[in-house]
């Protein structure tokens, strides 16, 4: 399993201009001249077609609600850009997690093998998520079009289907970013003559972010909720490993603390099963209890 997508992130939202300086709504496109209407007009246009304005050092993240605001534009048109919640995939979820996988990983599949493979990921997610005794396993996604306050639930989170919530959400959520959070050890290096596996650290896959919701800090949240979760099982670091030639998702990982850490030669760690030729780096940090999400 992959774990990297190139993705970039976008800062948090500074306050709203005044009519004085409405010629700066958007970092890097200056309205000079225009009318403060007319540069409103131009914000929407940008983020109706899922490209936010180019803010490049501040993602805005609520670190009480957990919820992120992606830039200036959410609070021009909330409607547009609602906030940003990350929690555990609900069986609702699945076919939305199976498609944003591959259409991430396998961007350039057509019908049908597309469909097969989204049809393979979705019934992997039914049915791959029991973990044997001891070890943890969680699917997280970042779902846009959640108010918090207005939303209507049936079933009950106590009930569990394949790993999931068994509570729906009869109000309208998208998700926008998936991560896969676990304690299996499958592709952490073994100790030991024995090749035992490894405990007390939490491995992150399957990081994927929708094109049309990227530049939005995404990944942070998901990464940090990671970490939380990690941190309430008792893992005291998390790994993760990046492909070497995919520089925008090395530098994320970085960005958050994690380290590259060297392979020894003609050693055998494992690497997650993906195509033969692909490298990577395998990164890992170490856990505080000061996780912010």
């Amino acid at each position: 399993m992959r774990t990297v997508v190139p993705l970039g992130l976008s800062p948090s939202p500074s306050p709203r201009p005044s009519p004085s300086s409405s010629s700066s709504i958007a970092a890097n496109t200056p309205i000079r001249s225009a009318p403060k209407s007319l540069a409103r007009v131009k914000l929407f246009q940008k983020c109706g077609r899922g490209v936010l304005p180019p803010q490049s050092s501040d993602t805005g993240i609520n670190s009480r609600a957990g919820t992120c605001r992606a830039s200036q534009a959410v609070d021009l048109f909330p409607s547009i850009c609602p906030e940003i919640v990350v929690r555990d995939a609900r069986v609702e979820d699945c076919w939305e997690v199976a498609d944003t996988h591959c259409s991430s990983f396998f961007p350039n599949y057509t019908f049908p093998i597309d469909l097969v493979l989204r049809i393979d990921r979705f019934i992997a997610l039914l049915s791959g998520f029991s973990v044997p005794p001891g070890s943890r396993r969680t699917c997280l996604v970042a779902v846009t079009g959640a108010s918090g306050t207005d939303n209507l639930y049936i079933g009950s989170k106590d009930f569990k289907f394949g790993g999931f919530d068994g509570k729906f959400n009869l109000s309208r959520e998208s998700v926008a970013g998936i991560l896969t959070v676990d304690t299996l050890a499958d592709y952490l290096p073994r100790k030991g003559p024995l090749r035992q596996k490894r405990t007390g650290i939490a491995y992150i896959s399957n990081v994927a972010v929708r094109n049309a919701d990227r530049r939005k800090g995404i990944a942070k949240l998901l990464i940090a909720k990671a970490e939380a979760r990690a941190l309430s099982w008792g893992c005291r670091s998390i790994a993760l490993h990046c492909d070497v030639n995919n520089a925008a998702a090395t530098r994320l990982y970085k960005s958050q603390g994690f380290k590259v850490i060297a392979v020894p030669d003609n050693s055998r760690w494992p690497q997650p099963k993906t195509a033969p030729n692909l490298q990577f780096y395998f990164m890992m940090k170490l856990l505080t209890s000061k996780v912010n999400i």
